[in-house]
């Protein structure tokens, strides 16, 4: 009966004298100090709306103002040039009232139009890029958030120019005079139509593409989100601190928290392109407490504030647990010991609450309608609105998962179970899952439509430093901190799932279980080099790997393909990402150069350096605003609101990504000296394929001396010998070492 005690805040009871109240102090101390917190809150969270406000200016600076306007009146100076004289006809003040008032009044304005001035400015000097193509070291500055400029529309000349350049490597001689035909006859017809209702766009919303991006790309998609648009995010490589699946999931979850607090409060120093410009961060406004809702034509995200509690998923039974004890969030060893009452559950599953999950996994119509017959009301909808509101989604999953040097497919199994699960123990429509392995490994599944992967990286980031290095383990493996005999155990949700609902769930879940086993992934731990012998070679390593993809792809299916590799365009207000189109014709010279005996190593080596300083070069003007997709891609919304049929725009968007590539951020924050804690290093994330017939490939340089890749595709065109995740995996390998052999050998030479 403890715990109704503490659930109640007072009693009472009816005696002849009259009405007897019982408060239970301890409950009313809860409820006061979580009404502090709350008030606490609210107050740094007005602190910084006035500092966000006023910026570059700060509120002591009115004062500043003020006093000099004053001052200058009694030195019988007019810095107003007449306006204060003006505002001083107010009948009802006194002289001297007047006086003060009309000072204060144009103080305040004139402090104001100095604060509107200045932050013109700013954006006027982040709207230039050029830094970005002149050698480190050149340009120093320090910008801000809040004078972020706005996303510029490139020219339509420009776009069409470099988009013809994009295909030429990969059309013969009639394709391509038959697009250049198409593309300008584009350019000179509908292009100037469309581009004006973009131009203005521009001006009137904070970036043109967003929104547009998050809606069609993302919440407008039907078909399920696992493994087409979800990506993953996994531990470190080689370490795992402790082999308690419950007090790891007590300190990651009490590092999320901390980690949350940060965000609320507006304490995480924002992000800066090069160590220089800041980025935007509005992307991690939406990382706790939101959800994906499905609807019939089209998804919402919905984001909720001051959320207290989380919903953990263990053997098919769902469970509440509140973060916080007297106003404060759980300790390590307080949450370790509500997990381990999860654990030590034997209670069986309700009836379908097995897979339910499953309906985040399938097709986004049948649980749309699912959610809206079965799920909006009675307990259906009070359980359905804890996943949805809590803080994230947690699953103690009962399989082990990490990577082993001593098993080839650890790296394999482990990226699956990230990507899908069993395809009903992860809620995809999650901001993100966690993922807690039974014997302390962990990982992440994350929705795409809220934001990217650098965001999540920056939180991981920050969660494993403060796991490993600042809340640790005791020697047993326990969480560190006493155990509080006075907590509440966690409560399970309870559901009642008609038959009907239940083959809905069956069959999202056979149409998600036959998507994920058709998944192929590798994992390739590339050891041989890493950025530190790149740089050596005066290269970029991005550049270095992008040359070695397309080396490897034209080895594995001998040809040439569109390739997409992710680029952020963060510099500027509520940016997201661009396409650089890595297959160029540099890049095919330097591959059919490397397949070629007919070449020497001193002309692969100059064809290489041409291709990495264009793809150099394609990357800087996507970060700057001048990449062609997302353009492209809003011309095509704007003709598609407009009904204008565009044989151009309809072939560019159906054009297949069969080779889509991403880098993984890396240090970020600079936590953990990997030169001092070489072991401490993460192993990288992934995603699925993007064309069924195409290969999706995301990388990670860690250090100097390491390069994870994670590889995937689809297993219903192995059959035909076309691709496999596995055999691409080596030929990347392979085609990293072939090009480190050709400075190796000029090397010699010299």
């Amino acid at each position: 009966m403890a715990e109704a005690h503490q659930a109640v805040g007072f009693q009472f009871t009816v005696t002849p004298d009259g009405i007897n109240f019982h408060l239970s102090r301890e409950v009313l101390k809860h409820i006061y100090l979580s009404g502090v917190t709350s008030w606490r809150k609210r107050a740094i969270q007005f602190k910084n709306g006035i500092l966000t406000g006023v910026y570059p200016a700060s509120p002591s600076s009115w004062l500043f103002v003020v006093i000099a306007i004053m001052s200058s009146i009694y030195a019988r100076l007019d810095p107003s040039l007449g306006m204060i004289d003006s505002i001083r006809k107010i009948d009802y003040l006194t002289s001297q009232s007047q006086t003060v008032l009309s000072a204060i009044l144009f103080a305040t304005g004139l402090w104001w139009s100095l604060i509107l001035l200045l932050r013109f400015t700013l954006k006027v000097l982040l709207s230039y890029h050029g830094w970005i193509f002149e050698p480190h070291g050149k340009m120093t500055c320090f910008l801000f958030q809040a004078s972020l400029p706005r996303l510029p529309v490139p020219s339509i000349d420009d776009t069409i120019c470099r988009y013809l350049e994009s295909v030429r490597p990969l059309l013969d001689y009639d394709q391509y005079k038959n697009m250049e035909i198409v593309a300008n006859e584009f350019k000179k017809d509908q292009a100037p139509r469309l581009q004006k209702y973009l131009w203005l766009k521009s001006w009137w919303a904070s970036n043109y593409v967003s929104d547009w991006w998050e809606e069609y790309i993302y919440l407008r998609g039907r078909s399920p989100i696992m493994v087409n648009s979800n990506f993953y995010t996994m531990d470190l490589l080689y370490m795992i601190p402790t082999h308690r699946q419950a007090a790891r999931a007590g300190n990651v979850v009490h590092a999320l928290l901390q980690y949350r607090r940060k965000l609320e409060r507006g304490e995480h120093i924002p992000m800066r392109a090069l160590g220089v410009v800041p980025m935007c961060s509005s992307q991690y406004e939406r990382m706790f407490n939101t959800a994906r809702i499905p609807g019939i034509e089209t998804d919402c995200v919905q984001h909720m504030r001051n959320r207290k509690h989380l919903v953990v998923y263990h053997r098919g039974r769902f469970f509440k647990l509140w973060l916080y004890y007297g106003g404060r969030h759980l300790l390590p060893s307080e949450l370790e010991q509500q997990f381990q009452c999860i654990l030590s559950d034997t209670s069986e599953p309700q009836p379908g609450e097995l897979k339910l999950a499953s309906l985040t996994a399938g097709n986004r119509v049948p649980w749309a309608k699912a959610r809206q017959k079965y799920f909006s009301e009675g307990v259906n909808k009070t359980s359905l609105d804890a996943i949805e509101t809590a803080a994230f989604f947690l699953t103690l999953d009962d399989e082990a998962h990490g990577y082993d040097p001593d098993r080839a497919e650890s790296m394999d199994l482990y990226a699956k179970s990230l990507l899908h699960g069993k395809c009903f123990d992860r809620w995809f429509d999650k901001s993100f899952t966690l993922v807690v392995y039974k014997n302390g490994k962990i990982g992440v599944n994350a929705e795409h439509s809220w934001a990217d992967a650098p965001i999540i990286g920056h939180m991981w980031e920050d969660i494993l430093a403060t796991d490993y290095f600042r809340l640790g383990y005791t020697e047993e493996g326990h969480c560190k901190g006493d155990i509080n005999k006075g907590l509440a155990p966690p409560s399970r949700l309870q559901w009642d799932i008609p038959k009907a609902c239940q083959e809905v769930i069956e069959h999202s879940y056979l149409i998600a279980k036959d998507l994920a086993d058709d998944v192929d992934f590798h994992g390739c731990v590339f050891e041989e080099f890493g950025k530190g012998l790149i740089k050596k070679c005066r290269t970029s390593p991005d550049a270095f790997i992008q040359l070695a993809l397309q080396l490897a792809h034209y080895r594995d299916k001998g040809e040439f393909c569109l390739t997409y590799e992710a680029s952020m365009t963060r510099m500027f207000r509520e940016g997201r990402t661009e396409t650089v189109r890595s297959c160029t014709i540099e890049s095919t010279a330097f591959v059919q150069a490397m397949e070629d005996t007919a070449y020497t190593v001193t002309q692969r080596l100059a064809l290489f350096r041409k291709a990495a300083e264009k793809h150099q070069n394609m990357y800087r003007l996507a970060m700057t605003g001048a990449g062609i997709d997302r353009h492209l891609f809003c011309l095509y919304i704007v003709s598609k609101l407009l009904d204008i049929e565009s044989p151009f725009l309809n072939q560019v968007l159906s054009e297949p990504w069969r080779l889509s590539t991403s880098q993984t951020p890396q240090q970020q924050l600079n936590l953990v000296d990997i030169q001092k804690f070489p072991k401490y290093v993460g192993a990288g994330g992934g995603f699925g394929p993007v064309a069924d017939d195409g290969y999706g490939v995301s990388y990670i340089i860690v250090g100097e001396n390491l390069i994870t890749f994670h590889v995937s595709s689809k297993y219903s065109y192995d059959s035909l010998c076309l691709q496999d995740s596995h055999r691409f995996g080596q030929n990347i390998r392979q085609a990293m070492l072939d090009i480190r052999e050709l400075f190796s050998l000029k090397e010699k030479a010299l």
